[in-house]
């Protein structure tokens, strides 16, 4: 006879089994329910450790109670009632068959700083892990005025997070983190940044004069290699003092091998012979682009790092710390560009204003400005 599932089987057994930490956190609190005096024993969790509402329900009550004295404790349940009832207020559905549940799971009271020691590290992955992803979602926000100082504001949050494991969990020497693939990036529109990079260099070939003042331009901060590559072709001629012009430039790059890969030299030309705006102006641009690609990188990478519970505390500060070294890196560079440095470590205030026009059709507007 085939067998007939009975109602909501197929949904209980998609529920995913329960991770080590849960465990570990029945365990911490079965400690706590049995001998309370051990709450005395443990330090760095709070509430906010647990993994879910009713754990961390139960953690928040045992800790506002006044602990119940051993030898009335051992007698009746009036100190468990009391845990229960103030529990119940945040997560309803907690019931004293799982206090006793959580009394017999606990292997040793007294290994209770050890439990607490991996809630503790558990927590640590999780806040890290939301510090990333909550980076790359900052740097996909197409609504931010501001991209540059909101990205690097989130950076600095995600560094304080960083730093706040270090002082928790200290990096040990030569400890690297399991590396595992980055999660994908989305594809952004490169229509755009063509278009501008394509601007940059005709601009540059126009005013090679001009290439000096944008020497925290990197060939790395273009999206194309032949763009990048044309660069260090105009950066070349320039530092040489030789001649810089379209044809100049076209034959730099055949010495470069930059033709190897099928571009046209009639293409090349015509790329470089349309200047407009400023090579100050569309080299800001670029380098944004840049900097918010290489915190896209970082927040992945970290998030990744993060995904991996077998990474220790230990190892994901060094990849973490290893990583925002990148944001870094491209963070001075842009501070060299605007002359200006962006604050430090407090988060900015969300915001829904929409930001600047990203379409193609407004490129014309865009020259038109950089021109003023």
């Amino acid at each position: 006879m085939p067998h007939t599932p009975e109602p909501d089987e197929d949904d209980l057994d998609a529920i995913a089994p329960p991770q080590p930490v849960f465990h570990v956190e029945q365990a911490l609190l079965g400690a706590f329910l049995l001998d309370p005096h051990r709450l005395s024993d443990v330090t760095g969790i709070s509430a906010d450790s647990f993994s879910t509402a009713a754990h961390a329900a139960l953690f928040a009550a045992i800790s506002a109670l006044p602990p119940p004295n051993p030898a009335e404790h051992a007698k009746n349940t009036k100190w468990l009632d009391h845990v229960l009832a103030m529990g119940r207020e945040q997560a309803r559905g907690l019931t004293a068959s799982y206090l006793h549940t959580l009394i017999q799971v606990c292997p040793w009271p007294r290994h209770a700083p050890a439990y607490a020691r991996m809630v503790e590290a558990e927590h640590a992955r999780r806040r890290l892990q939301a510090a990333a992803e909550h980076l790359v979602q900052t740097v996909h926000d197409a609504s931010l005025p501001h991209p540059v100082q909101t990205v690097l504001a989130e950076a600095d949050a995600l560094a304080a997070v960083v730093d706040d494991i270090a002082s928790r969990f200290p990096p040990r020497a030569g400890v690297l983190p399991r590396t595992a693939a980055s999660p994908q990036a989305i594809a952004p529109d490169h229509t755009e940044a063509v278009e501008e990079e394509q601007l940059l260099l005709a601009t540059a070939t126009a005013h090679p004069a001009d290439v000096k003042s944008v020497r925290w331009l990197l060939p790395e901060d273009f999206n194309r290699p032949l763009h990048s590559g044309l660069w260090q072709c105009l950066t070349a001629l320039a530092r040489r003092h030789e001649p810089v012009d379209p044809v100049t430039v076209l034959w730099e790059a055949q010495q470069r091998g930059l033709l190897d890969d099928g571009s046209e030299p009639g293409e090349v030309l015509r790329l470089l012979a349309e200047p407009a705006g400023s090579v100050e102006h569309w080299g800001e641009r670029a380098l944004q682009r840049s900097l918010l690609a290489t915190a896209d990188h970082t927040g992945r990478r970290i998030e990744a790092y993060a995904g991996d519970p077998a990474n220790t505390p230990f190892q994901l500060v060094v990849g973490a710390r290893r990583s925002l070294a990148d944001i870094g890196a491209v963070r001075t560079r842009w501070q060299h560009a605007t002359g200006t440095v962006p604050p430090q470590r407090p988060r900015p205030a969300p915001t829904t204003r929409a930001g600047p026009p990203t379409t193609t059709a407004a490129h014309t507007a865009r020259a038109a400005r950089a021109t003023r």
